[in-house]
């Protein structure tokens, strides 16, 4: 039974993720959200144009018109939903590996699509995989090509303001040889800083995230540093993500980001709901920057459509993940690295500071270690009396400088093993002992 995971249907491009189930998942679309046209846009994969392809057959054989932007991150697809009130379909798999793509649906807006919707959606797919009978519908949908990089480009430039005067500003830019190729340059060039280097701006359609952007940030750290720059910005394969380098070569995650933008919204009033959301991976440090400056921090389960169903439940203008997926939501419906970089960038000119600098002020990020423990059962493995007794003992001598989380998972026979201390050998200590209390 086909079921759609936290962030759509990821596998392995032509062998579990097929042009068969593209084609039934543009037939699904096409039935259950009942658009006249519907938005389809990928990353820089080989595997993307073919699966493109099937999913514009399955929406174009139900009679539905697409409109293909071609190569696009994840964000300049969701501002197109939202801007022309179309259901979008996204071909990436973020940041995995090229071998692999996914398929992720946005509602007419740009928004997750609602439980019942997506449920609705499997059982097409399902009904249609499993059907000899073609479907019998008179019209045959368009298909047209079109480019919104500079109507998207003028959406980041206006939410961060225009104008200003940040030719000061030297930035080093990691693309991952992924979507953020196609608009990443000149958005950057327009927000006048000084773009010193660029690396990995050559997709090959196999080097996407190869040693390279959110998720490898070495080199980008040496570039940065030899290059004198004040900022280095890496994104992942869709640019749904980046993580942030300052300029002494230090990594700045989607934590240390969050606990930057938090309070300047705070001071500028536009922090809504009071608070932010964040996974239950966050860093310690950044519950502790929140409770410094008064304000909620909303837990929830690792994925970002947790993370919108909080901030949307709470009334929130800020919410992320330590992966650096941040989500503005006045100015965005999903997570956008290119906005998160250009407010970052924003923020950095404002402040006349360096990254290094307000890095280190927002908060104290504390050593983490995590253990991946394969079992055979994780959900119980999780909960024996004798892990539980572990934990116990070692919050115990904790006290209230560390946190300790036990996850099991829900898609692979692991169990994740998670503790933060004041040390990373502490940290490590405490994380390996529960590790040896779990019977695999």
């Amino acid at each position: 039974m086909l079921r759609f995971g936290t962030d759509g249907i990821r596998g392995r491009a032509n062998e579990t993720l097929t042009v068969s189930l593209a084609l039934a998942l543009g037939v699904g679309v096409g039935e259950v959200l009942g658009a006249s046209r519907v938005i389809i846009g990928r990353d820089t994969r080989e595997s993307g144009p073919m699966l493109v392809a099937g999913v514009a057959a399955g929406l174009m054989s139900m009679g539905v018109d697409v409109v293909d932007l071609g190569v696009a991150p994840t964000g300049a697809i969701a501002f197109a939903s939202s801007l022309y009130r179309l259901p979008a379909v996204v071909v990436s798999a973020s940041h995995n590996p090229y071998f692999d793509n996914g398929l992720k649906v946005f509602s007419a807006g740009g928004r997750k699509l609602s439980d019942q919707d997506q449920q609705a959606v499997e059982d097409s797919i399902e009904a249609f995989l499993h059907s000899n009978r073609p479907r019998s519908i008179a019209a045959i949908g368009t298909l047209d090509r079109e480019d919104v990089s500079f109507d998207y480009r003028r959406h980041i430039l206006s939410s961060v303001g225009a104008g200003r005067d940040r030719g000061s500003l030297r930035v080093v830019l990691d693309l991952a040889n992924g979507a953020a190729t196609s608009v990443a340059k000149e958005l950057f060039g327009e927000l006048g800083v000084q773009v010193v280097r660029t690396l990995s701006d050559n997709p090959s359609g196999r080097n996407i995230n190869e040693d390279c952007g959110s998720t490898s940030i070495d080199q980008l750290r040496r570039a940065v540093v030899d290059s004198r720059a004040d900022v280095g910005l890496a994104f992942d394969g869709d640019a749904d993500r980046v993580i942030a380098v300052s300029e002494s070569g230090e990594v700045v995650d989607g934590d240390q980001l969050m606990a930057m933008f938090a309070p300047d919204l705070y001071e500028s009033g536009k922090l809504k709901g009071a608070g932010i959301a964040a996974t239950v991976m966050s860093n310690l440090g950044l519950h502790r920057a929140m409770e410094r400056l008064g304000v909620s921090l909303f837990i929830t389960p690792v994925g970002d459509r947790f993370v919108l169903d909080a901030m949307e439940a709470n009334g929130l203008s800020l919410g992320g993940e330590q992966s650096g997926h941040i989500i503005f939501s006045d100015y965005a419906t999903t997570g956008d690295g290119l906005l998160t970089g250009s407010m970052l960038i924003d923020l950095l000119d404002r402040s006349n500071a360096k990254l290094s600098e307000m890095s280190e002020a927002a908060m104290v990020k504390y050593p983490q270690v995590l253990i991946s423990v394969t079992v055979s059962d994780p959900k119980r493995a999780a909960s024996s009396d004798r892990v539980r007794g572990a934990i116990e003992m070692a919050e115990s001598f904790l006290g209230g400088s560390g946190r300790i989380l036990l996850r099991p998972s829900g898609t692979e026979p692991v169990v994740r093993v998670m503790v933060e201390a004041e040390t990373h050998s502490q940290a490590r200590s405490i994380a390996e002992g529960i590790v040896a209390s779990i019977d695999c």
